[in-house]
């Protein structure tokens, strides 16, 4: 990797790092989630860089992908298990960092999502294989009386690209891909109380363009146009600003121009913690861009 790739992943991922730790201790119990979504989303603008996708806020059985809506009225509340999930890109270079803060009396479950990280990060070397990486995960979350969540992965970065091989899984499986000096990706375990597996929701708040196809009505160009420095990177619903663009997104999803990410949730009444480094492994062991 040459060095001046190497320098911005390490400036998107300290800045990152800064405004995740930084914004994690300002939750409270009342404080209203759209406020926190663009304070958080404004400081990475104000820092120099840029979103590698909209601020994930997760909660409960909430494992990924939402958001704050326009006009959103909900604050947190008492008990809450909040996932924040950054990203942040320098150039087009991403750094994809995640933690979860307890409003409850739920240390032990965050607990586990963290030290699963730890496990993963301390046997990544070149030659690894991915399903050892899995099985560390799925380890330290199950000794701590919790499911790892199967069906949600980490992934492999690139510029602009936000999910490409290697897949990291959550649990132990043979062998995989064997790791490389090089590769750059994010490891990020999910621990449960419920099933350990996720099912999409109705509730859709973030999107990203998968396609150039040109489009006809006005709506629809005007949200081409609003996201094209995005380079296909994810946006949410709220940056649109516009009934009128609102409308033309199912448009743009059946025309296979925007791929949707529904909210991904476990059973009703579970809780679910995340955690989340990026990884770029090197001769000897791995940097960590996100600490």
């Amino acid at each position: 990797m040459k060095d001046e790739i190497l320098d911005k992943y390490q400036e998107a991922g300290l800045i990152a790092a800064k405004i995740l730790r930084d914004g994690a201790k300002e939750i409270r119990v009342g404080t209203p989630y759209l406020e926190f979504v663009e304070s958080m989303e404004s400081r990475v603008i104000d820092e120099g860089a840029a979103l590698a996708f909209p601020l994930n806020l997760s909660l409960n059985e909430d494992a990924a992908h939402d958001t704050a809506s326009p006009g959103d009225t909900r604050v947190f509340a008492r008990g809450d298990v909040a996932k924040l999930d950054l990203g942040v890109q320098v150039d087009g270079y991403i750094a994809d960092t995640a933690t979860t803060i307890d409003l409850g009396i739920n240390s032990l479950l965050v607990e586990a999502s963290r030290e699963a990280l730890e496990a993963a990060i301390s046997r990544i070397r070149p030659g690894v294989t991915v399903g050892e990486l899995g099985m560390a995960v799925q380890s330290a979350i199950e000794s701590r009386g919790y499911r790892p969540i199967s069906n949600l992965t980490g992934h492999g970065l690139d510029r602009y690209v936000l999910h490409r091989s290697p897949t990291i899984p959550n649990v132990g499986i043979n062998g995989g891909t064997v790791l490389e000096e090089g590769m750059v990706f994010a490891i990020e375990p999910f621990a449960t109380t419920g099933s350990g597996h996720v099912t999409e929701k109705t509730r859709r708040e973030i999107y990203s363009q998968i396609s150039p196809k040109p489009v006809r009505t006005p709506a629809a160009r005007a949200i081409l146009e609003k996201i094209r420095d995005r380079h296909g990177l994810p946006f949410a619903r709220r940056w649109l600003n516009g009934k009128r663009m609102d409308l033309a997104l199912p448009t743009l999803i059946r025309s296979q121009v925007l791929h949707v990410y529904p909210v991904l949730s476990d059973i009703p009444g579970s809780l679910v913690s995340q955690a989340e480094h990026t990884i770029i492994v090197t001769a000897d062991g791995c940097i960590v861009t996100t600490r």
